[in-house]
């Protein structure tokens, strides 16, 4: 496939169904993601993901991604996070599926299935943007051909709790060092088929365990296919569990999904993921899915209000973002015609003498004629005099600068100029109309082809 078949791919607009050009879901649009595991950790939403690959047919994933946000709007992409490369006694090439990550006591573990039927593999970092590495050099988990989808958890008490499976939900706790294991391996009876009995549960794959409000929960995808997203409840992080209900009902717009739920700034959230960016021009089920959110409502009962399946609007934001601090180009509430991609700059292009590694960039690419960047509640209360960009120009080209709409009131226009620079980033000043107050700002990008690439930018204010 050509680049520029895979960008209209990824990219040609979310016109499927009634969607509006201005949509918030998929939440990525720069890349295929799927099975989002979202971690709160300080103040911010870190959502791993699995990597679908644009060329992809059936799965075909090699690593996992992470994607940051403070407001539940704007993702910030921080590219590849972990791989499959990390483990050194599994198949490199193909099956970076489902993975979850939390924190504990300062560290960072992330439970991945690896595959081929090897299990569930551990990774530790002292940081969650990583690096991670493999602390036992085997699987956590070897157990049976369901071996896939870990969720993990840890009770109020300390003790944590590893769950897995499909098309059966197993369990074990973990020691304190959230490395090994502290008990048996068991077989979850609640969500157990029983030949020739009814099965509430419809339990299939993707579990995700938390708490609230003294309840224990555990979602999962339900009936198949398309898979909907169903829940349990139950008084122990063991069970016996009871049916809660559906969250989603299945939909063609997507074969499977997988949930991901946390509680932040006083909202809580539900991810899946769908297939709407993939059915913009491909009629023929490809596994190329998009990582999308809304907000989750609880009743009084504790029990879950059901939700339509995943709408245009995703979440409402929750914060805003400081304009006059560098802002990497690929933090985006939407975007059109982008990709992104991670780049290292070295002191010398010789491969036998690159000299000193000078900077690793996560960067906005594939730039032309039309293409957009969307950035929600942009706080401009000092005002603003000028804007500093930074690029690197490939054949030229201009950035709009306008707020509130696509063709909202402009701010100013930055020229970027010269060509075949595409390995020296520079840094442009233009200055900008006054505003002041929170906005939604858009980068429309105007020119001819290949325009430059895009690494961050800077708003200065008023003096």
């Amino acid at each position: 496939m050509t680049k520029t078949y895979l960008k209209y791919i990824l990219n040609a607009g979310l016109m499927f169904a009634g969607w509006s050009l201005a949509a918030q879901n998929p939440i990525i649009q720069t890349k295929f993601t799927a099975d989002p595991a979202p971690m709160v950790y300080k103040d911010t939403v870190f959502l791993y993901t699995s990597h679908d690959e644009d060329d992809a047919f059936g799965f075909k994933m090699k690593n996992w991604l992470l994607y940051t946000s403070t407001d539940m709007v704007n993702w910030t992409d921080h590219g590849i996070v972990a791989s499959l490369k990390d483990f050194k006694w599994t198949d490199p090439e193909n099956g970076a599926w489902a993975p979850q990550v939390i924190e504990r006591n300062g560290k960072f573990y992330m439970y991945c299935p690896m595959p081929n039927n090897m299990g569930i593999g551990v990774l530790v970092a002292e940081s969650p943007y990583g690096p991670f590495t493999d602390p036992i050099g085997k699987p956590l988990i070897k157990n049976s051909l369901d071996d896939i989808d870990p969720t993990v958890f840890i009770d109020d008490d300390g003790q944590a709790y590893l769950y897995w499976g499909n098309p059966n939900l197993w369990y074990a706790k973990l020691n304190e060092d959230m490395v090994s294991l502290a008990g048996p391996i068991t077989k979850d009876p609640s969500f157990a088929k029983v030949k020739d009995a009814p099965d509430p549960f419809h339990y299939q794959e993707g579990p995700w365990a938390w708490k609230k409000n003294g309840i224990y929960y555990m979602a999962y995808a339900s009936k198949c296919c398309p898979e909907g997203i169903g829940y349990a409840m139950a008084k122990s992080p063991v069970g016996p569990w009871k049916y809660g209900g559906v969250i989603m009902d299945g939909d063609q717009r997507s074969s499977g999904n997988h949930p991901g739920i946390i509680d932040f700034k006083g909202k809580s959230y539900v991810f899946g993921f769908n297939h709407m960016l993939r059915m913009q021009t491909m009629s023929k089920h490809y596994e190329r899915r998009s990582v999308s959110v809304t907000e989750l409502t609880y009743n009084a009962d504790g029990t879950i209000r059901k939700l339509p399946f995943w709408t245009a609007d995703g979440a409402k934001r929750v914060g805003t973002l400081n304009s006059y601090q560098k802002v990497e180009a690929e933090t985006m509430a939407y975007s059109e015609g982008l990709k992104t991609e991670m780049v290292t700059e070295w002191e010398r292009n010789q491969p036998y003498n690159r000299g000193k590694k000078i900077t690793d960039r996560i960067i906005v690419t594939s730039i032309n004629q039309g293409d957009y960047i969307k950035i929600q509640g942009v706080d401009f209360s000092k005002g603003i005099q000028s804007l500093d960009v930074n690029a690197a120009s490939l054949h030229g080209g201009k950035i709009e600068v306008r707020t509130d709409a696509l063709d909202g009131p402009l701010l100013g226009t930055v020229q970027i100029t010269g060509k075949g620079e595409g390995d020296l980033y520079k840094t442009i000043n233009t200055p900008m109309k006054n505003s002041k107050g929170i906005h939604d700002l858009y980068f429309v990008f105007k020119g001819d082809q290949d325009l430059f690439y895009f690494d961050w930018w800077k708003f200065n204010q008023m003096n």
